[in-house]
C-alpha cells in the first residue's frame, strides 16, 4: 500500500533548511542576531531616541542619541516643492497627485489599449502641466525656473516616458526593416547613442546645442534636457522592445500575411502586443532606472528633489541632519520605485496565467 505524502511543517523545513547541521546552525544563529542587533539599533535611533518636532529641535544636534526628523517638520515643503511660490505649492502638490492617480487608473485593465491609455496619459499630462505652469483658467502664471522637488522629477520622468515610449517603438520598427539602408542607419545611432554617458548627453543639450540651433529653435533648458533623456530613453527601449519581438516566432507574421492583413494591421495587432509581454520586465526595469536617473539633473542645475533635500539642511540651523534628509528622499524614491516593481511582478503573474 503506498505511504500518503504529507509536506513538511514550517518547524521541519526551518530545521532542514537552516539547522539541518552544526555548521548551518552557528551561521544561522549568527547573522539572526547581527540582522536582530542592526534592526534594534535602526528602530532606537530613527524611532525611540529620535526627535520628530521642530518645537523640540534643541534637542537635536552632534551627539544626539536618536535621528533629528525635526527638519522634516520643517522643511519638508523645500524638499516636495522646491522653489515653487509658497502660496501657489498646493497646485503642486495637486499636479503629483493628478499624475500619482494617471498612473494607478493605468493599472486598471479597461484602459489596456492604445488609444485609451494614451488618452489617459496626455490628459493626466495636460491637468499636471496646467496646475503646474498656470496662466489660464485664473492661475497666476509659475516659470519652469521655479519648478523643483518631487513635482519637477514627476514631470521630468513623466515627461521623458510620454515622448519615448512611441519613439522607441519607432526606433525598434525601423531598425527591424526589411530595408537594409534604413535597418543599418538606425542601428548606428541607437548604438551610438547607447554607447555615450546619460550625463553627458544631457550637458549636450543643456549647453552645446544652443550654440548650434538657430533661436527660435533653442527654446527651455529644460526641454532641452527632457528631450535629449527621452532620445536616451527610447534607444534603450527600442533595443528592449525589439528583443520582444525577436522571441516571436516567425510563422504568425507569416500567417498574418497569408490572410490578408496589411503591415500597420500585423505591428498592431499581432506584433507589438506580444513584443511587449515578452519585454514586460526590462521595460519595467528600465522605467525604474529611468525614474532614478531623473536624480542627474541635479548636475545641469535644476532644483529636483534631491537638490531641494540639500537645500533643507543647507543652513546653520539644520546643517547636522543631512543623514535624515537623505533618508526621507530615499524613501520618497523607494515608494515609487517598490510600487513600480510590484506592480510589473503582478502584470508578469497575469500574464502567466493568460498564457496557460
Amino acid at each position: 500500500m503506498a505511504k500518503t505524502y504529507h509536506p513538511p511543517s514550517v518547524i521541519e523545513a526551518i530545521r532542514a533548511d537552516y539547522f539541518s547541521t552544526r555548521l548551518n546552525s552557528v551561521v544561522t544563529v549568527t547573522f539572526a542576531t547581527f540582522v536582530a542587533w542592526a534592526i534594534w539599533q535602526l528602530v532606537n535611533w530613527g524611532l525611540i531616541n529620535a526627535t520628530f518636532s521642530e518645537e523640540n529641535k534643541d534637542a537635536c544636534g552632534h551627539g544626539a542619541g536618536g535621528a533629528c526628523w525635526a527638519v522634516i517638520d520643517a522643511r519638508w515643503r523645500l524638499v516636495l516643492f522646491g522653489l515653487y511660490p509658497f502660496e501657489e505649492q498646493w497646485r503642486s502638490g495637486i499636479a503629483c497627485v493628478a499624475i500619482v492617480i494617471t498612473g494607478i487608473l493605468s493599472c486598471v485593465p479597461w484602459f489596456w489599449n492604445a488609444r485609451r491609455l494614451s488618452g489617459l496619459w496626455v490628459g493626466g499630462f495636460l491637468v499636471f502641466y496646467i496646475l503646474m505652469r498656470g496662466g489660464i483658467l485664473g492661475l497666476t502664471p509659475v516659470f519652469e525656473q521655479n519648478w523643483g522637488g518631487l513635482s519637477l522629477t514627476i514631470f521630468i520622468f513623466a515627461t521623458t516616458t510620454l515622448l519615448g515610449m512611441p519613439l522607441a517603438i519607432v526606433f525598434a520598427l525601423l531598425r527591424r526593416s526589411e530595408l537594409p539602408w534604413i535597418a543599418r542607419t538606425m542601428g548606428v545611432v541607437i548604438d551610438t547613442i547607447r554607447s555615450l554617458p546619460l550625463l553627458s548627453i544631457m550637458f549636450t543639450f543643456a549647453i552645446v546645442l544652443p550654440f548650434v540651433l538657430p533661436g527660435w529653435m533653442i527654446g527651455d533648458k529644460l526641454y532641452r534636457v527632457i528631450v535629449g533623456y527621452a532620445l536616451f530613453f527610447a534607444c534603450y527601449q527600442a533595443e528592449i522592445i525589439r528583443g520582444g519581438m525577436q522571441a516571436l516566432s516567425p510563422g504568425q507574421e507569416e500567417a498574418a500575411k497569408a490572410l490578408g492583413m496589411g503591415y500597420w494591421h500585423r505591428i498592431g495587432y499581432i506584433v507589438l502586443p506580444q513584443a511587449f509581454r515578452n519585454a514586460l520586465p526590462p521595460t519595467i526595469n528600465q522605467l525604474v532606472i529611468t525614474f532614478k536617473e531623473t536624480s542627474l539633473v541635479v548636475i545641469i542645475g535644476f532644483f529636483e528633489i534631491l537638490a531641494s533635500g540639500n537645500a533643507a539642511y543647507g543652513n546653520a540651523d539644520w546643517n547636522f541632519a543631512h543623514v535624515e534628509v537623505y533618508c526621507f528622499v530615499g524613501f520618497i524614491y523607494f515608494i515609487f520605485v517598490f510600487a513600480l516593481s510590484r506592480y510589473g511582478a503582478h502584470l508578469e503573474r497575469r500574464m502567466a496565467v493568460a498564457q496557460r
